[in-house]
């Protein structure tokens, strides 16, 4: 079998590896669950070589990260469930049906426009989901999925929050909110009681979430940055630590911290 550009030829691979006869002993063993975690992956290395402007990375990443919804339909095939054509079937519905500034008659004023029909169409599809599955009373926080890491999903409930006007008016009034949590993990912390200390610590973090959100900030955007900056950072103190012949951990604080305002002190020049 020959590579191609053609996903017909993807398709063609993935159900060879899932062939009992003659496929792939690892592949063959796969379920659902098994793989969840890869897509997962696969979309934060996409995430990454976006963010490194590596368009050679990205175009290999792309097709990882492509190989996921072609590997589940194909499980969902053997099941029973749907296949390959659904999927693009249903995305291809979904694009059409919420772009009928595009695909209909509907005249949309600039993007902000789009994107509050875009919202609108949303909560009407929240609730055809709700009625389908027996919900009496759909939430707005219902599709907001459990497996997103914990401070963009804390952002993306404030967010669908405020839609409906519970927000705070302003950003002094989410650091008066951040400061009173400060507050609370202080005297949790005194209390020695360690189950409050975590959830007032959670508390925080939210509260944190919500004023990047506020901000105008992607938090877990703003929060990888931060990352990368300390391990650059960090680096630095390394390296510094073998120009001295000194290792990191006998270093002591007062050096390693000294280490770390100068290139500090670098990075605001």
């Amino acid at each position: 079998m020959q590579p191609s550009r053609d996903i017909s030829r993807l398709i063609e691979i993935m159900a060879a590896l899932r062939d009992p006869d003659g496929g792939c002993p690892w592949d063959l063993v796969q379920d659902f669950r098994s793989i969840r975690h890869y897509t997962i992956e696969e979309a934060y290395e996409v995430a990454d070589a976006i963010e490194r402007e590596d368009f050679v990375d990205l175009r290999e990443e792309l097709g990882d990260l492509l190989l996921q919804p072609i590997y589940h339909a194909q499980m969902a095939k053997e099941a029973g469930h749907f296949d390959i054509g659904d999927v693009v079937e249903t995305i291809t519905e979904k694009l059409i049906r919420r772009h009928p500034h595009v695909f209909g008659d509907v005249v949309a004023d600039g993007a902000a426009d789009a994107q509050e029909r875009w919202e609108a169409i949303k909560v009407h599809e929240r609730a055809a989901k709700a009625e389908r599955k027996g919900d009496a009373e759909p939430s707005i926080l219902d599709d907001v999925p459990q497996v997103l890491p914990a401070l963009a999903r804390a952002e993306k409930l404030t967010k669908r929050a405020a839609k409906v006007g519970f927000d705070w008016p302003d950003l002094p009034a989410v650091r008066a909110k951040i400061e009173e949590e400060l507050a609370e993990v202080a005297e949790a912390e005194a209390s020695g009681d360690e189950n409050a200390l975590r959830e007032e610590i959670g508390d925080l973090l939210f509260a944190v979430a919500n004023l990047a959100r506020k901000a105008g900030v992607d938090p877990e955007a703003a929060l990888r940055d931060a990352n990368s900056k300390f391990t650059r950072r960090f680096h630095y103190v390394e390296s510094r630590c073998r120009e001295e012949a000194i290792e990191p951990a006998v270093a002591g604080l007062d050096r390693l911290d000294a280490y770390w305002n100068e290139i500090r002190s670098k990075d605001k020049t």
